[in-house]
């Protein structure tokens, strides 16, 4: 295509010189007007000549030279129509060429977009598959660093379970080591008292007060009951553990402290009733049957 509008190019350039690419075709019409001139001076001659005598062959020559004059005088007119329809078919065609090699270049730029694309589109693909496998590794991940921490956890929670029972175990045990010595000291105190010698029992009450103090910092609290309190089965409990005091009795005399620890009591007092209390609580217990015991014996075999 782009040589048959080169070789139109050439040919309208060679016959019409003045011609370029920007402006129509311009013929010489000179040599046909001579041509033409020349053409009816001939048959101007020959009707001269023969004016007088005229014949069919004069003529007809004069005729062809006036019917060839009268074609080139069309001639020039009729070549510049059709270089005028060729050029503007030459107009177009480059046009239609042009307009080609743009539509042509808008190919190759979409021909070069989408294989941008691909480009972009096999990166994106790289990148989700980077993605998802690094999703998969931080899940994996986090899932290996929660059954660390719920391994860890349980370990430290058996670790603090154990050390909770030691601590239980160990306290159980310091509360009975303080619980025995100042019942032996409550037991030393009660001692002097029944001797009879008050600086004795100055020094030992003092004593066992320092001991009461210290032990009231870590929470334990010894009490004891008052000689004629009424008896109070949840703070309360006789030496004989199957005598039942009758209700009303009054405590006459504490055998052993009771000690409350953090606000929770850990054992009654060990109380003994007044005498009267005694005597109905003996004669309950000998009507059913069963042999009463002296206190103290009773005392001395629950200590063997």
């Amino acid at each position: 295509m782009n040589f048959y509008v080169a070789t139109l190019r050439g040919i309208a350039y060679i016959f019409w010189p003045s011609m370029n690419e920007l402006s129509p075709p311009k013929l010489a019409k000179w040599p046909f007007f001579l041509g033409d001139a020349l053409l009816l001076a001939v048959a101007g001659a020959i009707l001269y000549q023969h004016s007088s005598s005229l014949d069919l062959s004069s003529a007809l020559m004069a005729a062809g030279c006036v019917i060839i004059g009268a074609w080139l005088s069309v001639t020039p007119f009729l070549a510049e129509y059709r270089g005028h329809l060729r050029f503007a078919e030459a107009n177009q065609l480059a046009a239609t060429v042009e307009q080609i090699r743009g539509l042509q270049g808008i190919a190759d730029q979409i021909s070069v977009s989408t294989a941008q694309w691909q480009i972009i589109q096999g990166h994106s693909e790289e990148s989700v598959a980077a993605a998802k496998g690094i999703a998969e590794r931080m899940a994996s991940e986090a899932k290996a660093f929660a059954e660390f921490m719920q391994k860890a956890n349980d370990t430290e929670k058996a670790h603090l379970r154990v050390e909770v029972d030691k601590f239980h175990r160990n306290e159980g045990e310091w509360l009975q080591i303080v619980v025995r010595l100042l019942d032996h000291g409550y037991a030393l105190h009660q001692a002097s008292v029944r001797l009879g010698q008050p600086a004795v029992v100055e020094q030992l009450g003092k004593f066992q007060n320092a001991c009461r103090e210290i032990v009231r910092r870590v929470g334990l609290v010894p009490f004891a009951a008052d000689p004629d309190d009424v008896f109070d089965h949840d703070r309360h409990q006789l030496i004989d553990p199957d005598a039942t005091a009758p209700a009303g009795s009054h405590i006459g005399e504490t055998i052993a402290t009771g000690y409350n620890f953090q606000g929770q009591i850990i054992r009654r007092a060990l109380v003994k009733l007044r005498q009267e209390n005694s005597a109905q609580v003996a004669s309950e217990l000998t009507v059913g049957g069963s042999s009463p015991s002296p206190p103290e014996e009773r005392a001395q075999a629950r200590g063997e």
